[in-house]
């Protein structure tokens, strides 16, 4: 018999007073840091292999240790806002996530820069966790669907802008400055934490036996439409991260442009995110998740197709890069709050965990696929961007094939 989610425990905030809601706008800003703390510094990447007398791909173990130490810090992270509740989690997350950018900022060496990504990572990745289970705390399962893809279309001007500033930031200053700006960026989400995110868990402060705990878990374990609708965020987002890992080496070396025009290119990424999410905040909770995620899916293996015909022609312009992968982010808008909103509806009264495991595999292939595109670019295929298509192409078919698979159990 196939899995199918429980019913919800609140529906259309039910539970809630609107005066106890967090609003929206906090739960964007809470989401972001993550994209923030990612993106911002990428431009900026070429020179700290020269400020700190290192290779790139030592520099890139900033990026895919930070995804990494998101991805296990998650499993952690979700379990305990289950137990403690969402606003004593994400204040402990925010004032980490604050001193590892201080520590990055000081970091007088490349491997005091990598441990502090581990801690921005570590403190960061409470925000992502936490809004989708604060949502999922207040709304059904369609309807968590529309307002992850709200919540989501808000946080993509972060990846938005990110880029474009820290490209900005580094011709006018130097790396320190990306910093310098996540330091001020995690102390005021954590003053606003502090002061609007009101606690929304229902089962706050129940008392739960370590036999509980683990049978709770292992029903979500045992449960194949919520490793279905995990297997369909984590290879969605890993077609995107290996193009974070491989993207800045491909723009600034193999087509000399600048860390201020890449920032003007990712705008273009971004913006087909904040498309993507907003048909998915317009539209899911009508069409329904299996739906979204069919066609998020095939929109987004054509994608890669179409950057992997234009490299094979030969064609080593930026848009050849970018505009593909405004479909694919396009994909991702629809595809991920759909794929989240599943997972975490699976077991609505353990959203917080399903939420941290589901998000503890996404960052963890995504590190694996941005660390292996980023090192398959300088050492295997050498002078062509393919090490970096060919892993994209092979997580956009795990993604439709989980998909397909979901479809089919739910």
């Amino acid at each position: 018999m196939a899995d199918r989610p429980e019913p919800a425990l609140a529906v259309d905030g039910a539970a809630l007073p609107p005066s106890r809601r967090p609003h929206i706008l906090l739960l964007v800003a809470m989401a972001a840091v993550n994209a923030v703390a990612i993106n911002i510094y990428m431009p900026s990447m070429p020179r700290l292999a020269e400020a700190f007398d290192t290779t790139y791909a030592k520099v890139q173990l900033t990026l895919s240790l930070y995804l990494l130490a998101t991805g296990l810090a998650q499993v952690i992270v979700g379990p305990l806002s289950d137990r403690y509740g969402r606003r004593p989690v994400a204040i402990g997350g925010f004032a980490l996530f604050t001193v590892g950018s201080a520590l990055a900022l000081v970091a007088p060496s490349i491997e005091v820069m990598i441990a502090a990504r581990i801690l921005q990572g570590a403190g960061g990745c409470t925000g992502m966790a936490l809004s989708r289970a604060i949502v999922r705390d207040i709304y059904d399962r369609d309807r968590a669907a529309s307002m992850i893809g709200y919540v989501t279309m808000g946080m993509s001007v972060a990846p938005m802008v990110a880029p474009l500033i820290g490209g900005v930031l580094q011709e006018v200053a130097d790396w320190w400055a990306s910093f310098a700006v996540l330091v001020v960026f995690g102390a005021g989400i954590l003053v606003a934490t502090i002061l609007g995110l009101h606690e929304t868990n229902p089962n706050v402060g129940r008392t739960i036996t370590a036999r509980e705990l683990v049978a709770q878990w292992g029903a979500l374990g045992r449960s194949r439409l919520f490793w279905g609708y995990v297997c369909v965020s984590t290879f969605a987002s890993a077609v995107y991260f290996a193009f974070l890992g491989g993207a800045p080496y491909v723009v600034s070396v193999l087509m000399h442009v600048s860390p201020a025009m890449y920032g003007v290119y990712f705008l273009t990424v971004s913006g087909g995110y904040l498309v993507g999410n907003f048909l998915s905040g317009r539209y899911a909770a009508r069409y329904g998740v299996a739906l979204f995620i069919t066609g998020g899916n095939l929109l987004q293996l054509l994608s890669v197709l179409a950057m992997a015909l234009l490299f094979a022609a030969g064609i080593m312009h930026p848009m050849a890069l970018f505009g593909p992968m405004v479909g694919i982010a396009v994909a991702n808008g629809i595809t991920l709050p759909s794929a989240i909103a599943g997972a975490v509806s699976v077991r609505p009264d353990l959203a917080g965990a399903a939420s941290g495991l589901a998000g503890s595999f996404q960052m963890g292939v995504g590190a694996g696929a941005s660390a292996l595109a980023g090192a398959l670019l300088i050492t295997v295929w050498t002078g062509t961007p393919f090490a970096m298509v060919v892993i994209m192409a092979v997580a956009a078919v795990l993604s439709l094939l989980a998909g397909i698979a979901v479809r089919r159990a739910g």
